[in-house]
């Protein structure tokens, strides 16, 4: 006992120096500098294992969301899709599929990603590791949506710094890119007609100058070297904007998720004013029932839906893999639903107002104004940005909001692959790159070569055959099997109460209705009808056709992903032990979550950094004591271990340390029951 008593003596100082620290580590969740392990741990180990918490606050979240949301899949796709598909009976196939498989699947991915702490191939993978490979498509299908994404950028770069001079290039004919078929919108009350065959001047801008387009796919023409500055310059800031993960362009979207709502009120404000807006208004809400047949308007209500929200490409899934366990996750569902939905409104509006405005002043009607390729928001903004007072300014401020949206796109959009790339190989990750910074340069030089093909002068018709078969075909069958995989395989029974330990109140029968019946059979019918009735994508409103090897190459881009949900089942088949077929099937669709080893829960105190465990041990010298230790001939309890580390000794052999505070220690024998209970 004397022993005792001088060896508390002697550590009493150090403890009480270090007791804030070790409740640091020890209460706290996940820290924010954590990066994974630093200890020798299995690639499943940290696989498993939650992520670290790292959104400073919940804003930060939810303008991330709104970021993506409220992207390019609002303001450039979604009226290109819109005018693309007939207009009014766009809407139709549109708000089915939002409430029945959209939302519900929003709710799904945000609520996986929370709970499991880990992007969309460990989520997955820990919930259903049959069907991992949907989480590695989806990764996949946004590796290839960066390529391109990121040329759309570029187009307003361009744009942005075109705006800025004396007379903006695309209000006249009077250019040398301009040919004879130019033709500057008149009022009707001039009783002009536009000629079949002309063309606006923003159109031959777009198409001869910027764009220099050749006669069609077989005819790829050289690189466009001003757009080629363009991509380098929107892929710099794109990499200095997520260099430092969710810390750094978190701080950016407090201003790019901001500014844009501001100016597009505005703008629409300004279009609905427009003389021959009711015309296009009436295209936009009036829908042509008769088109509903039609495979294409499913299949592109489907892929904006997905778009615009930003699911069944695991961007939602990586972002709520950094919340709070306890985050609200349904008002995060109807707040990103809603304002994406509204801003949708506001877009279509404001487009189809200027269409009409076009439609009047060329004495033609609303279909036929331009063509429906993917750079209608290149040609219908800027002829409406000339109609307003003060153009010059209006256009700055519409490129600088576009280049906004669009970095908010690609930002979500690189984080979930990098994000992926980290998850998967983390043991790889810091042998061969060490750092995260070398990571997003390796994600992001990659994409740019990529992108290369976009901007050769026949790059327009590779870049719709890829938004067409890599973000459109397979979309929906990606969110049909990411919604079996979790609400059949794992369950919505188990989903439910996931979602009810971390928030307290278990989802509504509409979800779980839309997730388990629903959802799967509206994407599954829609699929069905459009291998039924699917129709090849044309080029400015079926003018051009694409050659039958284009289609070759565009499924090719939509394999690249589909490949990946058998190609991964039947690894992970063969990976897993069973004495049968069936017994490996169950193991296979059997969850593994990661449970901790100290209380089995999947998210709890206990979950800090082994990192800085490993440091506190070894500065707590005295305080961590090996349980062979002299001290236990000496009759000394153990206390409850908060803590443990492993260490190696100079041997090889391993010691295992607990604390032993002294309120763990046994009390003097003058101590009174009452404080010995204290």
């Amino acid at each position: 006992m004397p022993y005792r008593q001088d060896y508390d003596a002697q550590s009493s100082k150090h403890s009480e120096q270090s007791a804030f620290r070790f409740q640091r580590v020890a209460k706290v969740p996940l820290g924010i500098d954590d990066d994974d392990s630093y200890m020798d741990m299995s690639d499943d180990a940290v696989q498993l294992k939650p992520r670290q918490q790292h959104w400073a606050n919940k804003m930060q979240f939810v303008l991330a969301c709104i970021g993506y949301s409220v992207g390019l899949g609002n303001v450039w796709r979604f009226p290109y899709m819109c005018y693309k598909s007939g207009g009014g009976v766009f809407l139709v196939p549109y708000c089915i599929i939002l409430f029945i498989c959209s939302i519900p699947l929003l709710f799904m991915e945000l609520s996986v990603g929370q709970y499991t702490g880990r992007g969309p191939i460990g989520a997955l993978g820990q919930l259903c590791p049959l069907f991992k490979g949907a989480g590695l498509a989806s990764v996949v299908v946004s590796f290839l949506m960066s390529t391109y994404y990121s040329v759309i950028i570029g187009y307003s770069i361009y744009y942005f710094f075109t705006s800025f001079k004396t007379q903006m290039p695309w209000i006249d004919c009077n250019n040398r890119w301009n040919t004879p078929d130019c033709w500057v919108p008149q009022r009707k009350e001039l009783n002009a007609s536009a000629p079949d065959t002309s063309r606006t001047p923003s159109e031959e801008f777009f198409e001869n100058k910027v764009l220099q387009i050749s006669g069609g796919l077989e005819y790829p023409g050289m690189m466009r070297w001003e757009l080629f500055a363009c991509l380098i310059c929107a892929w710099l800031m794109v990499y200095f904007a997520t260099w430092k993960s969710i810390k750094s362009s978190a701080k950016v979207r407090y201003f790019t998720a901001t500014f844009p709502f501001v100016l597009i009120i505005i703008l629409m404000v300004r279009a609905v004013t427009l003389d021959g807006a009711a015309e296009g208004l009436r295209y936009f809400f009036r829908p042509k029932w008769s088109e509903l047949k039609n495979a294409n308007v499913w299949i592109n209500a489907a892929s904006q839906n997905f778009n615009s929200l930003g699911i069944t490409f695991g961007s939602m899934i990586s972002f709520a893999s950094y919340n709070k366990y306890n985050n609200n996750i349904l008002r995060d569902t109807i707040a990103v639903s809603a304002v994406n939905m509204i801003t949708s409104l506001l877009v279509g509006i404001f487009a189809f107002s200027t269409l009409g405005n076009l439609a009047l002043e060329q004495n033609t009607n609303v279909r036929d104004v331009i063509g429906d390729g993917p750079g209608m928001i290149f040609v219908v903004y800027p002829q409406a940005m000339a109609k307003m007072p003060y153009a010059q300014l209006w256009a700055v401020m519409f490129f600088f909001m576009l280049l906004c949206l669009g970095l908010n796109s690609q930002f979500a959009i690189v984080e979930v692959v990098v994000t992926s790339i980290q998850d998967g190989f983390p043991r790889w990750i810091k042998r061969h790159l060490g750092y995260h910074e070398i990571v997003v340069l390796f994600v992001c030089v990659i994409s740019c070569l990529f992108g290369m093909p976009n901007i050769i002068q026949g790059g327009i018709y590779y870049f719709q055959l890829m938004d067409h078969y890599a973000a459109s075909v397979t979309i929906m069958f990606l969110a049909f099997c990411q919604m079996i995989a979790i609400a059949w395989f794992y369950g919505t029974g188990r989903l439910s109460k996931n979602v009810k330990q971390m928030t307290g109140k278990a989802p509504s029968f509409y979800l779980r209705s839309c997730w388990l019946v629903l959802g799967p059979c509206l994407l599954f019918a829609i699929w069905v009808l459009s291998l039924i009735n699917y129709r090849e994508p044309t080029y400015h409103n079926g003018r051009y056709t694409y050659p039958d090897w284009a289609y070759g190459i565009g499924w090719m881009f939509a394999s690249f992903s589909l490949v990946c949900i058998p190609g991964y089942a039947i690894i992970n088949f063969m990976r897993t032990s069973g004495d049968s077929f069936w017994d490996r099937i169950r193991n296979t669709l059997r969850p593994n979550i990661y449970e901790c080893k100290i209380c089995g829960e999947h998210h709890c105190e206990h979950d800090y950094p082994e990192q800085e465990q490993y440091m506190l041990a070894q500065e707590l010298a005295t305080v961590y004591k090996p349980t062979t230790s002299h001290l236990h001939h000496l009759g000394q309890k153990s206390g409850y271990n908060a803590m443990q580390a492993s260490t190696t000794g100079p041997h090889g052999s391993h010691s295992e340390y607990k604390y032993q505070s002294k309120v763990h220690s046994e009390p003097p024998p003058n101590a009174t029951d009452e404080k010995n209970g204290k």
